[in-house]
């Protein structure tokens, strides 16, 4: 049933994306060629009737969410209806939002076209302009995956879906080897700043939370598809809140912040000294790992003055961060 809901889901997205991508009315042959989901053979009339179904709909959820789905025709020779979606009335109004605020809409942003919508919303944009079909390069600019997330996500959130068990090497900071898991996956969740895969620990017999940064190895997914079912009342969020236990931020740092930037890192300070190259904050912070990946997003605007391992994982997170665009940059020279 998860399989059915997420393809539907995919279906209603690629649906908005290609109505939105011109400005002229589709109609629902065009439609069909375009979108994935809707592919069928329309000399057989009972798979057309099928589509007929699904598009109708599909189009009544849309108007039920609120999308201003318009019909109309292009011209008046044409005798078929088509269908667009009115952008004027679909984009939001601007948005003010914080540094630290515009930074997690980017990443969530940067994941969902990682997580697998983008390869099927970009190819129903090759068969629009294919078609002849004007396309608007700014409607779904940059939807193209971007971001590197941890290995492990992609398997993971594979095998919560299909509801197979998995088996992956584990470290924890207390042992120096790492051990093999054995997990019934439920799901894949983002809590302050890491993912974590929550589930059901076969060997242990009890549910269980990993941090997907500390799997050092493959994912592999064994026994067969619907091998389980997750708890009906299942809340990621909460579990992985009540397993992390309360955040105790007992140690300081002191960062040097360009004047008048980085007003999300400002928010949380407990101190701040002015002087002539800017302002030293003071911070409360409770894992230099998790903290430098924060101070990160804010880029040159913050400088690290002190402890060490602070200093020592942001310059590690940016040494990764580099790692990842020169990367994605060779790849592209190399297509």
């Amino acid at each position: 049933m998860a399989d059915v809901s997420r393809s539907r889901t995919e279906r209603l997205v690629n649906l908005v994306i290609c109505l939105l991508s011109t400005r002229r009315f589709l109609t629902a042959a065009q439609i069909a060629a375009t979108v994935p989901g809707y592919e069928h053979n329309a000399d057989d009339a009972r798979e057309h009737e099928a589509f007929q179904r699904k598009f109708e709909r599909d189009k009544a959820e849309l108007r039920a969410l609120g999308v201003p789905l318009e019909t109309g025709t292009a011209s008046v020779f044409d005798t078929e209806p088509g269908y667009r979606i009115a952008r004027r009335d679909y984009a939001l109004p601007a948005i003010p939002l914080a540094p630290d605020e515009a930074a997690a809409v980017g990443v969530a942003a940067r994941l969902w076209r990682h997580a697998g919508l983008a390869a099927a919303a970009t190819s129903g944009l090759a068969k629009l302009r294919a078609g002849g079909v004007d396309v608007d390069p700014h409607a779904t600019l940059g939807v193209e995956p971007v971001l590197a997330v941890d290995a492990a996500f992609e398997p993971l959130t594979g095998a919560a879906r299909a509801r197979r068990e998995v088996t992956f090497p584990y470290r924890v900071p207390e042992d120096d080897a790492p051990t093999t898991r054995y997990l019934q996956p439920w799901g894949v969740v983002c809590w302050r700043g890491r993912w974590y895969v929550v589930g059901h620990d076969t060997v242990r017999d009890a549910p269980r939370c990993f941090r997907l940064s500390r799997i050092v190895g493959p994912v592999r997914q064994v026994g067969e598809e619907r091998a389980f079912e997750p708890p009906a009342d299942l809340d990621l969020i909460s579990y992985v809140a009540r397993w992390s236990g309360p955040v105790e931020r007992n140690r300081t740092t002191r960062v040097l912040v360009r004047p008048g930037r980085a007003a999300g890192v400002r928010r949380w300070a407990a101190n701040c000294t002015a002087t002539p190259e800017g302002d030293v904050l003071e911070l409360r912070y409770a894992d230099a790992d998790g903290f430098a990946a924060w101070l990160v997003g804010y880029g040159a605007d913050v400088t690290v003055l002190e402890p060490a391992e602070v200093r020592e994982a942001t310059i590690a997170r940016l040494r990764e961060i580099a790692g990842v665009s020169t990367s994605a940059e060779l790849a592209e020279v190399a297509s």
